[in-house]
């Protein structure tokens, strides 16, 4: 593998470590096992829970703010350190910066298992969000820093077919979990740990990079109003409209609180030695239009995978494992056009035409759910979830490569993580404002079929929290089932717009072919 370039004498002298010969495939695939594995832990950090929620926060007498917010803790913790990883891979050991974060999650992941409350299960899994965001980011830039641009297109096939193996097993995991009585949904937070343990070692004997050795210089302050200014935004778009009114006092303290952070965020980065995101990346089109197209493919990508459990579980009255069974159309669909899409990039070097079909089939396929109701035929959904999938498939990946294909590779680290720390911001923001809007909707829903059945409100109110279908009233069922149905397609619909913007703005992504070599 070509040394990584000594650094300027405004970095002071360096030391590198490693061989100038590029690693052989049987090398890579060897390290690569050990990424997978990374990679399918902090994956099904998010997964495990999502069929297994509704169970939890019974027991923990959670509702659906609470459903949002152990989903949104983890993005918000994961966009928030998803840089700070990326800029110290630069800095320091890209394999003990993995390890440590794998660390961090086998932590997080027995505490979470401990929880008595949501409070103390939302604190544990903000925790794990920044161990998931250290191996998510690290993953991509390890395999960036093994293999040259136009060859990572069949591996990063790999990352895609993982992604797709998690998702797929997560739920499927933890639906069986929470339906095995001697197990108890606790253990769909410890289930990952010996993952993890495992990921640790392989990595400790495979792993062989470079190591630049400089004085690190982090920058404490851009990453807290990095952080502010995220975690104001997104906590507004959780609370409007249920706590306080759209146009309040609240809103303009908080939208005006983070864009005034968010603009001295600009100044501290423009400022700081070592910027936790660079902004002269941002002269780079590619770049700022890869970055714009993940928060728009985020807000879709993140609200896929969280609502389609609950539409499965509170529409249609499935157990957690019949539920993550039910979603396998789109995983398959993620899976095999990441891993076809990834060797067809390796052949002909071309990347531009599968993130223009990828984004717009993301939009069909949105709009497609949108339609989704309670009664829906499941040969339909399969055919929408199918094109879903296929469209995350062959936009995920794609995006963080074409921004690897165009910086140098001194700064593979700070910007492969730029990509994944703009889609999990628009993740994080997008489920938090989704999950307003259907907590609204499908409370506005109820309302009207409670009407029209002419049964009183307070007769099936349900609180705030998530229904046990099992225990409502007969009657009530199928009032209930209708109106998550109903609120779920409106989500779906509603997303759908993003990524049609994602679609327009790839269009304007300027093509380069994959360099054959590291620079």
């Amino acid at each position: 593998m070509t040394a990584i370039a000594p650094p300027t004498a405004s970095t002071g002298a360096a030391a590198t470590t490693a061989t100038d010969q590029p690693m052989t495939h049987r090398q890579v695939m060897e390290a690569l096992s050990g990424l997978l594995l990374g990679l399918f832990v902090a994956v099904l950090s998010s997964t495990v829970v999502s069929n297994a929620l509704p169970r939890i926060l019974t027991d923990l007498h959670g509702g659906q703010s609470a459903y949002t917010w152990v989903i949104t803790a983890t993005l918000l913790t994961l966009t928030a350190s998803t840089p700070i990883w990326g800029k110290l891979s630069d800095l320091a050991s890209k394999k003990l910066l993995l390890q440590i974060a794998l660390v961090i999650y086998i932590a997080s992941s027995a505490l979470a298992g401990f929880s008595q409350n949501t409070g103390q299960l939302i604190a544990c899994r903000a925790l794990q969000g920044i161990g998931a965001g250290g191996v998510t980011a690290l993953a991509q830039i390890c395999l960036a820093a093994m293999v040259p641009p136009r060859e990572r297109g069949r591996y990063s096939g790999y990352f895609g077919a993982v992604f797709a193996l998690a998702t797929i097993g997560g739920p499927l995991i933890g639906g069986v979990i929470v339906d095995t009585s001697w197990l108890g949904w606790r253990w769909c937070f410890y289930v990952g740990i010996p993952f993890a343990l495992a990921a640790i070692l392989v990595l400790q004997r495979t792993l062989k990079l470079p190591v630049v050795r400089r004085k690190v210089r982090i920058d404490y302050l851009g990453a807290l109003v990095i952080t502010g200014a995220v975690s104001l935004l997104m906590i507004w778009i959780t609370l409007a409209g249920k706590n306080y009114a759209w146009l309040s006092w609240q809103t303009a303290a908080m939208v005006g609180g983070g864009l005034l952070l968010g603009a001295l965020a600009v100044v501290v980065e423009r400022r700081a030695a070592e910027p936790i995101i660079p902004p002269h990346l941002f002269r780079h089109r590619t770049v700022t239009l890869s970055a714009l197209a993940s928060v728009l493919v985020g807000i879709g990508m993140y609200g896929a995978t969280t609502f389609l459990s609950q539409y499965f579980q509170l529409a249609r009255d499935k157990s957690p494992t019949v539920a993550g069974l039910m979603t396998l159309p789109m995983i398959l669909g993620l899976a095999v056009s990441s891993t076809v899409a990834g060797r067809l990039i390796t052949k002909y070097g071309r990347w531009k035409a599968y993130l223009v079909a990828g984004t717009l089939l993301l939009a069909v396929g949105f709009a497609l759910l949108g339609t989704a109701r309670a009664d829906t035929a499941y040969g339909l959904l399969s055919v929408y979830m199918a094109v879903t999938g296929i469209g995350l498939g062959l936009t995920m990946q794609n995006l963080v490569l074409a921004v690897q294909n165009t910086v140098p590779r001194a700064e593979l680290g700070a910007a492969s993580s730029v990509v994944t720390f703009f889609r999990t911001m628009g993740g994080a923001m997008g489920v938090s404002a989704l999950g307003a809007l259907m907590n609204n909707r499908v409370g506005h829903y109820l309302a009207e079929n409670l009407a029209a059945a002419h049964v009183p409100a307070s007769g099936g109110a349900l609180g705030g929290g998530i229904p046990d279908l099992h225990k409502l009233p007969a009657p009530l069922v199928p009032l209930v089932t209708d109106a998550f149905g109903h609120g779920v397609g409106v989500v779906f619909l509603v997303a759908a717009p993003f990524a049609l913007l994602a679609f327009v703005t790839v269009l304007f992504i300027r093509e380069t072919v994959l360099r054959t070599a590291q620079d």
